[in-house]
């Protein structure tokens, strides 16, 4: 098995609580979770989080900024202010990693200085922040650039990465061609799927057009040692059975594809002599 470890999303539980997904991190027997900040009242209280972090016994992986269109206003309206806090809770949690997007067109003055302003923080703060790829906003009328400088990252000269499947399959991209074009920039996984919707769906891996099981293959073959974190859309779930059903088969689903096959260093031929390989 390769060092990767094995997180859950707390968005990945919506509409349950930040709560229920520290208990059913630890339940399922996930290495992790990641804090989506925002997505409960809970979720933005680090002093909550901690307490939750420490009661269950489940460490917090990563933080995901409060970048989302729904969380625009969560800790404030200042973008790199939000930014520092993340990185701040992320310390205080343990964390290495912050999970950021790139900024709406409309954050001009965010957007301008948004490359630099990312190498600074992973600079000063002791924390990997993460530019996670996005996707075209499509339309009737065509694409709209949502993102500045752009949604897919691999130009950018960002130094670490956040691949999300599913906004692979949104962008009609394949995250396994992602994978390979990032290298060694890719520190962090979002691990979900798709199928090319319009829509960001955030399938259960598996169920949709991303080969998830081969790229989480070629990740243990390269020996990757960043974060796996399950992100799907669960609210369609017709009860907390179902919900907790589809979180256990995806974490079977990345230990499975995880596990690195066993490359032989040597080889016997008929009589018995042993060679290397």
């Amino acid at each position: 098995m390769p060092p990767a470890k094995v997180g859950l999303s707390t968005s990945s539980v919506y509409p349950e609580t930040t709560s229920s997904a520290f208990e059913l991190a630890r339940r399922l027997g996930y290495d992790g979770v990641e804090l989506m900040v925002g997505i409960d009242p809970v979720a933005a209280d680090i002093d909550a989080v901690e307490k939750l972090r420490d009661y269950h016994g489940v460490p917090v992986l990563s933080v995901h900024s409060p970048c989302l269109l729904i969380t625009q206003r969560v800790w404030g309206t200042d973008p790199w202010a939000k930014l520092e806090r993340s990185a701040e809770a992320a310390v205080r949690l343990g964390a290495p990693v912050v999970v950021v997007h790139p900024p709406f067109r409309w954050q001009r003055d965010y957007g301008r200085t948004f490359v630099a302003g990312v190498k600074r923080l992973n600079e000063t703060t002791g924390v990997t922040f993460c530019v996670e790829n996005m996707y075209p906003w499509r339309t009737p009328g065509g694409e709209l650039k949502a993102y500045v400088p752009g949604w897919d990252p691999t130009q950018e000269d960002y130094s670490d990465l956040t691949l999300d499947f599913s906004h692979a399959s949104t962008a009609n991209q394949q995250s396994l061609e992602l994978a390979k074009a990032w290298g060694s920039r890719l520190r962090h996984v979002h691990l979900t799927d798709g199928h090319g919707s319009m829509k960001d769906e955030h399938l259960v891996p598996g169920r949709g057009d991303q080969r998830a099981g081969e790229v989480l293959g070629f990740l243990a073959a390269n020996d990757f040692d960043g974060h796996v974190v399950l992100e799907v859309n669960s609210r369609k779930s017709e009860s907390r059975a179902q919900r907790e059903a589809d979180l256990a088969e995806s974490l079977a689903f990345a230990r499975l594809h995880l596990a690195a096959p066993v490359q032989a260093h040597y080889a016997v031929d008929s009589s018995g002599v042993t060679s290397a390989v």
